[in-house]
Protein backbone atom coordinates (compact mmCIF):
# COMPACT_ATOMS: atom_id res chain seq x y z
CA UNK A 1 0.00 0.00 0.00
CA UNK A 2 0.82 3.66 -0.95
CA UNK A 3 1.98 5.61 2.07
CA UNK A 4 -0.51 8.83 0.32
CA UNK A 5 -3.24 6.38 0.65
CA UNK A 6 -2.37 5.14 4.14
CA UNK A 7 -1.87 9.16 5.05
CA UNK A 8 -5.49 9.55 3.59
CA UNK A 9 -6.79 6.26 5.33
CA UNK A 10 -4.83 7.33 8.96
CA UNK A 11 -6.66 11.00 8.78
CA UNK A 12 -9.84 9.62 8.46
CA UNK A 13 -12.24 10.17 11.17
CA UNK A 14 -13.50 7.03 12.84
CA UNK A 15 -16.90 8.55 13.32
CA UNK A 16 -16.85 8.69 9.45
CA UNK A 17 -16.45 5.18 9.14
CA UNK A 18 -18.30 3.96 12.35
CA UNK A 19 -22.02 3.91 10.26
CA UNK A 20 -20.55 1.62 7.89
CA UNK A 21 -19.73 -0.87 10.41
CA UNK A 22 -23.02 -0.55 12.05
CA UNK A 23 -24.70 -0.81 8.66
CA UNK A 24 -22.82 -3.92 7.33
CA UNK A 25 -23.12 -5.67 10.69
CA UNK A 26 -27.37 -4.89 10.79
CA UNK A 27 -27.82 -5.32 7.16
CA UNK A 28 -26.56 -9.16 7.87
CA UNK A 29 -28.70 -8.99 11.05
CA UNK A 30 -26.21 -8.59 13.58
CA UNK A 31 -26.21 -6.01 16.00
CA UNK A 32 -24.52 -2.40 17.29
CA UNK A 33 -23.94 -4.03 20.29
CA UNK A 34 -21.92 -6.71 18.67
CA UNK A 35 -20.04 -4.35 16.57
CA UNK A 36 -19.45 -2.62 20.15
CA UNK A 37 -18.47 -5.91 21.73
CA UNK A 38 -15.74 -6.76 18.20
CA UNK A 39 -14.35 -2.78 19.29
CA UNK A 40 -13.93 -3.10 22.86
CA UNK A 41 -12.53 -6.63 22.77
CA UNK A 42 -9.61 -5.12 19.97
CA UNK A 43 -8.88 -1.84 21.46
CA UNK A 44 -10.00 -2.15 25.46
CA UNK A 45 -12.14 1.06 24.67
CA UNK A 46 -15.50 0.76 26.61
CA UNK A 47 -18.37 2.45 26.20
CA UNK A 48 -17.95 6.10 27.61
CA UNK A 49 -14.28 6.24 25.59
CA UNK A 50 -16.14 5.17 22.48
CA UNK A 51 -18.37 8.07 22.10
CA UNK A 52 -15.92 10.39 23.14
CA UNK A 53 -14.01 9.76 20.19
CA UNK A 54 -17.15 9.82 17.97
CA UNK A 55 -17.89 12.97 19.28
CA UNK A 56 -14.46 14.24 19.18
CA UNK A 57 -14.68 12.96 15.46
CA UNK A 58 -10.73 11.78 16.27
CA UNK A 59 -8.98 9.98 13.59
CA UNK A 60 -7.78 6.52 12.95
CA UNK A 61 -4.49 7.20 13.79
CA UNK A 62 -5.67 9.10 17.61
CA UNK A 63 -7.92 6.19 17.75
CA UNK A 64 -5.15 3.43 17.87
CA UNK A 65 -2.24 5.75 19.52
CA UNK A 66 -4.93 6.33 22.77
CA UNK A 67 -6.65 3.01 22.49
CA UNK A 68 -6.32 1.70 25.77
CA UNK A 69 -4.43 -1.54 24.76
CA UNK A 70 -4.52 -3.79 21.66
CA UNK A 71 -6.00 -7.56 22.11
CA UNK A 72 -2.80 -9.47 22.46
CA UNK A 73 -5.33 -12.18 20.73
CA UNK A 74 -5.31 -10.05 17.61
CA UNK A 75 -2.38 -11.31 16.06
CA UNK A 76 -4.99 -14.71 15.63
CA UNK A 77 -6.50 -12.56 13.14
CA UNK A 78 -5.41 -13.84 9.76
CA UNK A 79 -7.02 -13.92 6.15
CA UNK A 80 -7.75 -11.31 3.20
CA UNK A 81 -9.09 -8.12 3.65
CA UNK A 82 -9.28 -5.29 0.78
CA UNK A 83 -7.01 -7.46 -0.71
CA UNK A 84 -4.27 -7.58 1.67
CA UNK A 85 -3.04 -10.52 3.92
CA UNK A 86 -3.81 -8.75 7.31
CA UNK A 87 -1.01 -10.66 9.14
CA UNK A 88 1.58 -9.91 6.49
CA UNK A 89 0.68 -5.76 6.83
CA UNK A 90 3.75 -4.12 7.94
CA UNK A 91 2.39 -0.72 8.81
CA UNK A 92 1.00 -1.39 12.56
CA UNK A 93 -1.60 1.47 12.45
CA UNK A 94 -3.06 0.09 8.66
CA UNK A 95 -2.70 -3.56 10.33
CA UNK A 96 -5.11 -2.29 13.60
CA UNK A 97 -7.67 -0.78 10.98
CA UNK A 98 -7.34 -4.27 8.90
CA UNK A 99 -8.00 -6.02 11.62
CA UNK A 100 -11.24 -3.87 12.87
CA UNK A 101 -12.22 -4.55 9.00
CA UNK A 102 -11.56 -8.25 9.33
CA UNK A 103 -13.16 -8.66 12.56
CA UNK A 104 -17.02 -6.61 10.85
CA UNK A 105 -16.20 -8.84 7.96
CA UNK A 106 -16.63 -11.74 10.21
CA UNK A 107 -19.28 -10.69 12.05
CA UNK A 108 -21.70 -9.59 8.57
CA UNK A 109 -20.63 -12.93 7.47
CA UNK A 110 -22.40 -14.37 10.48
CA UNK A 111 -19.84 -16.24 12.21
CA UNK A 112 -20.15 -16.71 15.78
CA UNK A 113 -19.41 -14.11 18.15
CA UNK A 114 -16.78 -16.62 20.38
CA UNK A 115 -14.96 -17.19 17.25
CA UNK A 116 -14.58 -13.70 16.19
CA UNK A 117 -12.99 -13.39 19.91
CA UNK A 118 -10.90 -16.10 19.31
CA UNK A 119 -12.01 -17.14 22.73
CA UNK A 120 -12.79 -20.57 21.14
Amino acid sequence: MENKNNERIFSMAFAGVYPHYIAKAEKKGRTRKEVHTIIFWLTGYDENGLQKILENKTDFRTFFAEAPGINPKASLIKGVICGYRVEEIENELMRNIRYLDKLIDELAKGKKIEKILRTE
